[in-house]
């Protein structure tokens, strides 16, 4: 692509762009995002564990992995996510994405008419790295909160609002995510010495 996209909408467009013919690969949707991939891999994993899925035993810890996968490759700067070749290559039918990309879409106007890149200079370079380094630290309290009921969504929300903080390209956004992060560090340790 020769650009990255500029809004979630446009996220949402290259995603139904990218889905013709009858099936397409993970591959091909990871690529098609550009360098915004790194935002919905993180929100989607974090939007699960504070979903009721999330009270499953062990998978906080699943879903941290991955997370974890993620943000290492934001913190040391890589311009494109890459995942295992057994991700990549699984196929999914391209009328399933384009009906999700059309069901997310009154979420993506929400998203675009409140969060549309303000104070880019704190969502870009080093900035863009810390949430990568933030977001896996996080991800690495999880396992340890899981014990606790509801322990795990406070480190979550986080992850997710770094993640929508760098799809959005949003600097005020990820402000409010490291005040999250800090938040959910101070949380998690309150409820460690409560036990």
């Amino acid at each position: 692509m020769p650009d990255d996209p500029k809004s979630v909408n446009d996220i949402l467009d290259r995603l139904a762009d990218s889905s013709q013919g009858e099936e397409v690969s993970v591959g091909e949707l990871t690529e098609s995002l550009g360098h915004r991939s790194y935002g919905p891999f993180l929100i989607v994993p974090a939007l699960i564990d504070i979903s009721p899925i999330g009270a499953v035993p062990g998978l906080p810890t699943a879903l941290a992995a991955i997370i974890i996968l993620v943000s290492a490759q934001i913190a040391f700067g890589r311009e494109h996510l890459w995942l295992p070749g057994f991700v990549t290559r699984r196929m999914v039918a391209s009328d399933r994405v384009r009906r999700s990309v059309e069901k997310v879409r009154p979420v993506a106007n929400w998203t675009d008419r409140w969060f549309h890149g303000r104070l880019k200079g704190l969502a870009s370079g080093p900035f863009i790295r810390g949430a990568g380094v933030a977001c896996a630290l996080l991800a690495l309290s999880v396992p340890p909160l899981e014990i606790i009921p509801l322990a795990t969504t406070a480190p979550m929300a986080a992850i997710a609002m770094f993640g929508l903080a760098l799809l959005v390209r949003d600097g005020l956004l990820m402000i409010a995510a490291y005040v999250l992060a800090i938040a959910s560090v101070a949380i998690g340790v309150w409820l460690w010495t409560t036990q």
